[in-house]
């Protein structure tokens, strides 16, 4: 049997055309199927708190937390942000969600930041001590590094009880030996012009203020970066 020039070359056209699309469905090379899938960033940093975490009152992107993740590209520090924070959340609401967050977003720093509501609700001490040293002990467990923020009640709380109340948040670090910010609102709350820096309803900080509670954050996070 003899071929003319012209069938020569269909065929070798076929063949050419043929290789290419086996080659694109896998069966010469597998690049595609071998392909690695993204490299998952040095941290990945968690944050659970309530509405001081969850930008109450602010424009979206304008909180300590959309401030920290720019703090992060700043300095060229691989890591992603996810902001769990709840407005009206208390330390029993976080520790009911923690486990199922810690699974989806396998942190390696949780961020809790809670506590606030569950005094304004009148919440036993007891109570929230126990939802904060599980919720931390359970993030360690998972083998994320926990930071704690603390919070102090203003003076018509009395005396005692805003004590005890501060102290709870030591008690917890120094149990666990998780990383502690005494009080995050410090330069605000406790400051000579106080009002400066909260909304109208004297509870949530202001725009303005969320520059200084990531100051007041950063250092001791940053120490617990990889």
């Amino acid at each position: 049997m003899t071929f003319s020039l012209q069938q020569m070359n269909l065929n070798r056209r076929h063949c050419i055309v043929l290789t290419a699309n086996l080659a694109g469905i896998g069966i010469y090379g597998n690049a595609a199927a071998t392909a690695s899938p993204p490299a998952r960033p040095a941290n990945t940093i968690l944050v659970v708190g309530d509405s001081l975490s969850a930008e109450y009152g602010l424009k979206r992107g304008t909180g300590w937390v959309a401030l920290l993740e720019q703090q992060l590209q700043k300095e060229k520090i691989q890591a992603a942000v996810v902001n769990a924070s709840i407005s009206g959340d208390t330390t029993s609401g976080g520790r009911a969600r923690l486990a199922a967050l810690l699974t989806q977003h396998r942190p390696t720093l949780v961020v809790i930041e809670l506590g606030g509501n569950d005094a304004l609700r009148g919440l036993p001490l007891n109570l929230t001590r126990d939802n904060l040293l599980a919720m931390t002990r359970l993030a360690q467990k998972s083998g994320a590094s926990v930071l704690l923020l603390g919070m102090q009640m203003p003076p018509n709380y009395g005396r005692d009880y805003g004590l005890r109340f501060s102290r709870m948040y030591a008690d917890v670090a120094k149990i666990t030996q998780a990383a502690l910010v005494p009080f995050f609102l410090k330069g605000m709350a406790d400051a000579s012009d106080s009002m400066v820096w909260f909304q109208a309803d004297r509870i949530h900080p202001t725009e303005e203020a969320q520059a200084r509670m990531l100051g007041n954050v950063w250092p001791t996070l940053k120490k617990g970066l990889k």
